[in-house]
C-alpha cells in the first residue's frame, strides 16, 4: 500500500467511517485512495464548512470528527474551524496535503507553513517527513485529540509521502489516562460543603466531555443544591429540576446571577470562569469559597483562585462529594427567586408589538420537538435566545460555538450532526448575518438529500452588534444594516429546499409544525422587528447583579 492507503486504514482502526473535506492538488493521492475505500467522504462546498461539519459530527456523537483539505488555501480555510474545536475542547483530526518534500521551503504553488500557522489554534500539529513516521504520527494524533482535555490536531502529509510505498506495523502509543483525584482534596471539598449554608453548583462543558452527566445529576438529586450552567454546559443539568436556575453570565437568567452573587460556596465542575460568565471578575461571587473540579490543571486558579482543587475524572470524583446537610431553605429561596424573576413568555396572539417574538417562538419549538432533537446555532442574538428559552435533555443536543463565538458555525455543524445521528431531527437556528457566512453548504444538503431544518431569524441587521451600538455607542449604527439580503426563499428553492416566510405571530405555530414534521430539508424564514433585543444583559466590566433588563 502507499501512504494514502495506510492513512485510510488507520482511520478505520479508530472506527472512522465518515470524513468531510474538499480535494485539491496536494491531497489528490488521498482522494484517489478514497475512491475504493469504505470510508464515506462528504464533499462540503468550502473547507471551513468541512471543519465545522466535523465539529458538529464530533459534538453530536461523542466521536472524533475528521476533515481533509489540500495545501495552501485549503489549510488556511480550515484554521477557523480548528480554532473553534480547540477552544471548545472538541476532538477533531484534520489531515492536510502538502507540496512534495523537494519543493518544501521554495515558496512552491500553494505551499504554506502548516505547522507555524496552526500551532496557536490546535492542541498539536504534526508534519510527516518520512514515510516510516506516518502510521505512528496518525496514532498519536488520535490519542492527543481525545485524551485529557480534547482538541484539534492537524497532520500535514507531503504529496510524495502519500504516494510512497508504506507498510503497516504494530505501533505502541502511550495512552494518557485522566488523573485520579487525591483523597485529601475530596475530603477538603466535603468539609467545605458541610460548613456551607448557601452553596451553588456551577456547571460547564467539561461535564459532557467527561461523560459525567449521570453522576452530576445524581449529586444534584441527592443534595438538592441549586445549580447554574454555562452556555456549553446546557443540557448537563436536568431542565425539569426546580433547583436549576438556568444559564449564568452576561445573558444569563436573573435568578442564576443573583444566586451566585449571594452564595457562600461555589462548586465549579468543568467550567473555567470565562469573562462572559463572571462579568467583573473581582466582584464575582464575592462571598464564596470555591471548589474547582477539572481535568486541566491550567484552568484551575487561572482567573479565580480555588480554595480546593479536585483534579481528575469527574465520573470517579463527583460520587465522592457528599453531604448530609439540609439545604432546603436555601433551595426554596432560589426557586422562589427563579419564579419571581423568570422569563415570561409572550403568547403570540398577545404580542403588543404585532411582530413575532423570537423568545416565545423558540420556547414553543422547544416544547414541540422530540427530546432527541439536535439544535445547532450560529452566533448572535438568536444564539442567546436559544440558550435562554429552549430546554435540552442532553448536552449533545445543543451544538454552538461557545469560546470562539464563530458566525457561520450553525449550518455546517447541523450537516455533521445529521450525518452522525441520521434518525434524529436536526435544526439549525441562525440569524440572517450568520447564515450568509457559510450559505454555500446548502449545496451539501442538496447533494446528500439531508433532512436538515433551518430556522432563519431575520431582522435585516447584525443584531447583537447593533444592540451594543444602541446601548454603548450612542446609537451610531455603523455597518450593521443587512436590508439588502437576498430573497431567502428563492435562495433555498435554488437548492431544491422547501421554504416559507412568516412575519405574523399567528403564523408561528403552524409553520413550526410544518418544519418539524417535514421529512426533507426545510427552511423557515422568520421576519422579526429590528429592535428586538436580548435581555437581561450585563454590561462590560460590570458585576453580574447589575443587569440591564430592557
Amino acid at each position: 500500500m502507499n501512504g494514502a492507503n495506510l492513512t485510510l486504514e488507520v482511520l478505520k482502526r479508530y472506527g472512522v467511517d465518515t470524513v468531510f473535506g474538499y480535494p485539491g492538488g496536494a491531497i489528490m493521492p488521498l482522494y484517489d485512495a478514497l475512491y475504493d475505500s469504505e470510508v464515506k467522504h462528504y464533499l462540503c462546498r468550502h473547507e471551513q464548512g468541512a471543519a465545522f461539519s466535523a465539529l458538529g459530527y464530533a459534538k453530536a456523537s461523542g466521536k472524533v470528527g475528521v476533515c481533509f483539505a489540500t495545501s495552501g488555501p485549503g489549510v488556511t480555510n480550515l484554521i477557523t474551524g480548528l480554532a473553534d474545536a480547540t477552544a471548545d475542547s472538541v476532538p477533531v483530526v484534520a489531515i492536510t496535503g502538502q507540496v512534495a518534500s523537494p519543493l518544501m521551503g521554495t515558496d512552491a504553488f500553494q505551499e504554506i507553513d502548516v505547522v507555524g500557522l496552526s500551532l496557536a489554534v490546535t492542541k498539536h500539529s504534526f508534519q510527516v517527513t518520512e514515510i516510516e513516521e506516518l502510521e505512528s504520527t496518525l496514532h498519536k494524533a488520535f490519542e492527543i485529540a481525545t485524551s485529557g482535555r480534547p482538541g484539534a490536531v492537524i497532520v500535514d502529509i507531503p504529496k510524495d509521502l502519500q504516494l510512497a510505498e508504506a507498510s503497516s506495523k504494530p505501533v505502541l502509543v502511550e495512552t494518557q489516562e485522566l488523573p485520579v483525584a487525591q483523597t485529601d482534596s475530596i475530603e477538603k471539598a466535603n468539609q467545605l460543603l458541610r460548613h456551607a449554608s448557601k452553596p451553588v453548583l456551577y456547571v460547564g462543558g467539561g461535564v459532557s466531555l467527561g461523560n459525567a452527566v449521570e453522576e452530576l445529576r445524581f449529586f444534584v438529586q441527592s443534595t438538592g443544591l441549586p445549580s447554574v450552567s454555562t452556555l456549553k454546559g446546557l443540557g448537563a443539568l436536568d431542565p425539569q429540576d426546580h433547583g436549576y436556575l438556568g444559564m449564568i453570565g452576561m445573558h444569563g437568567t436573573k435568578a442564576s446571577n443573583l444566586a451566585v452573587q449571594e452564595c457562600d460556596l461555589l462548586i465549579a465542575v468543568g467550567a473555567r470562569f470565562d469573562d462572559r460568565v463572571t462579568g467583573k471578575l473581582d466582584e464575582f461571587a464575592p462571598r464564596a469559597k470555591v471548589i474547582h473540579f477539572d481535568v486541566d490543571p491550567a484552568e484551575v486558579s487561572k482567573l479565580r483562585p480555588a480554595d480546593v482543587t479536585v483534579l481528575g475524572d469527574f465520573k470517579k470524583s463527583l460520587p465522592k462529594l457528599t453531604t448530609e446537610v439540609d439545604f432546603s431553605v436555601w433551595r426554596k429561596k432560589c426557586i422562589e427567586l427563579s419564579e419571581e424573576t423568570g422569563f415570561k413568555y409572550l403568547a403570540n396572539a398577545n404580542n403588543p408589538t404585532g411582530n413575532i417574538d423570537p423568545t416565545s417562538m423558540l420556547n414553543e419549538l422547544s416544547q414541540l420537538m422530540e427530546q432527541t432533537s439536535v439544535i445547532t446555532t450560529d452566533v448572535g442574538q438568536h444564539q442567546m435566545w436559544v440558550a435562554q428559552h429552549m430546554k435540552f435533555a442532553e448536552p449533545r443536543n445543543l451544538l454552538t460555538s461557545g469560546a470562539l463565538g464563530t458566525m457561520g458555525f450553525g449550518l455546517p455543524a447541523a450537516i455533521g450532526a445529521q450525518m452522525s445521528r441520521p434518525d434524529d431531527c436536526v435544526i439549525a437556528v441562525s440569524g440572517d448575518g450568520s447564515f450568509m457566512m457559510n450559505v454555500q453548504e446548502l449545496g451539501t444538503i442538496k447533494r446528500f438529500n439531508l433532512p436538515v431544518k433551518i430556522l432563519l431569524i431575520d431582522n435585516t441587521k447584525l443584531g447583537m452588534v447593533r444592540q451594543w451600538q444602541r446601548l454603548f455607542f450612542d446609537k451610531r449604527f455603523s455597518e450593521t444594516d443587512l436590508s439588502d439580503n437576498p430573497d431567502f426563499l428563492q435562495l433555498a428553492q435554488a437548492f431544491d429546499i422547501q421554504a416559507e416566510t412568516i412575519s405574523q405571530p399567528g403564523e408561528v405555530t403552524g409553520a413550526l409544525q410544518r418544519m418539524v414534521k417535514s421529512e426533507n430539508a426545510y427552511l423557515l424564514h422568520v421576519r422579526i422587528n429590528e429592535d428586538q433585543n436580548v435581555w437581561p444583559l450585563v454590561p462590560p466590566n460590570t458585576a453580574n447583579q447589575a443587569m440591564l433588563e430592557g
